[in-house]
């Protein structure tokens, strides 16, 4: 097949593909009865599972645009449902719960990485992974501390591959527990790592609670900046310190740093809390957005197969769940203490 299409016509037909996989996704949902499983976890697991058996290397750019650009555009979209005035209350609202979070994450990280024997860059890897944004924290911070390929591989094997889990384990503790929409949406934002993972946790508790859970993640992912300055700092101090050159300084790019969605949806938001759009056009982007999230997890899961669990490595595997617990455990604990559970 690769052989016979251009690579335009084969990236269209790989988006194509993550489009059938999401139609097909959210058909089952209706079809499954309690709402136990979402159209975001079904896609992510067909994908995943058809992936484990067939993975032709042409649809690799497709998955890629799909389960990154495509995902930023549903967020993007999502912000013409919400406003800004949401969004501040939500991030007062899942302020104490992110802080306590940081602190498991970073402090507590810092001798649990000594316990697995594992060096300072991968340990803070997987620990920025799961406390802000899974991967694309890595990706942000790796650059600064000088990070080997190898470190990056299994912080972002860890983190996400623990997500895995957690898409499908969430929703059934949520249901178990009890929780309402709106704690179980701090909860997930608070907690499980990447956003396709909190995109799909949500929803598959509910619409209200996945609306929510994705403000938190993007509240949450804000903190990529100063996390970043944080570790560029460390990473000349040390880097200095190695080359005994005071004028070696590591360069941070902010353009680089701050996600650009992020500017998007909180424009549409701007745009919609003055009522600018309308109601109707509204819930089709809402509608649109949804779909386009679950066509995202589709990619995700046809880059993913069961083979990825033993490249991750025990020891930053071990860490890496251990933290998530950790940080689950503590999110759960804060929500309680603060009357929302």
């Amino acid at each position: 097949m690769s052989t016979k299409l251009k690579p335009v016509a084969l990236n269209i037909l790989g988006v194509a593909i993550c489009f059938a996989i999401a139609a097909v996704s959210v058909t089952l949902e209706t079809l499954i009865p309690g709402e136990i499983l979402g159209a975001s976890i079904i896609a992510l697991f067909m994908g995943t599972i058809i992936n484990s058996f067939f993975h032709p290397k042409w649809i690799q750019p497709a998955l890629k645009f799909t389960s990154k650009k495509v995902l930023k555009a549903a967020i993007i979209l999502l912000g013409a449902s919400l406003s800004v005035k949401t969004i501040l209350s939500v991030g007062k609202m899942t302020f104490f719960v992110m802080i306590f979070t940081f602190a498991m994450c970073f402090g507590g990280g810092y001798f649990l990485r000594k316990l697995f024997g594992l060096n300072w860059k991968l340990g803070n890897l997987i620990s920025a992974g799961t406390g802000i944004c899974g991967g694309s924290a890595v990706a942000a911070i790796a650059p600064v501390i000088d990070a080997d390929d190898k470190d990056i591989a299994f912080a972002l094997s860890s983190t996400f591959l623990f997500d895995m889990v957690m898409v499908a384990v969430y929703p059934i503790m949520g249901k178990l527990l009890g929780m309402s929409d709106i704690a179980y949406g701090i909860w997930a934002g608070t907690s499980v790592n990447d956003t396709a993972s909190v995109v799909a946790s949500g929803y598959a508790f509910s619409e209200i609670a996945g609306d929510f859970a994705t403000m938190v993640k993007l509240t949450r992912t804000i903190a990529i900046i100063p996390t970043v300055l944080v570790f560029a700092y460390i990473g000349t101090r040390i880097k200095q310190k190695e080359m005994k050159a005071a004028n070696n300084a590591t360069q941070v790019n902010l353009a680089k740093i701050i996600p650009w969605f992020i500017g998007g949806f909180l424009l549409l938001a701007i745009i919609n809390s003055f009522g600018l759009i309308p109601a109707v056009i509204s819930g089709m982007m809402k509608t649109v957005s949804k779909f386009l999230m679950v066509s995202a997890l589709a990619a995700i899961g046809l880059n993913t197969s069961l083979a990825d669990f033993r490249k991750a490595g025990l020891r930053p595997m071990f860490y890496g769940i251990t933290i998530d617990t950790l940080v689950t455990l503590t999110a759960l604990a804060v929500i309680f203490f603060m009357g929302l559970l």
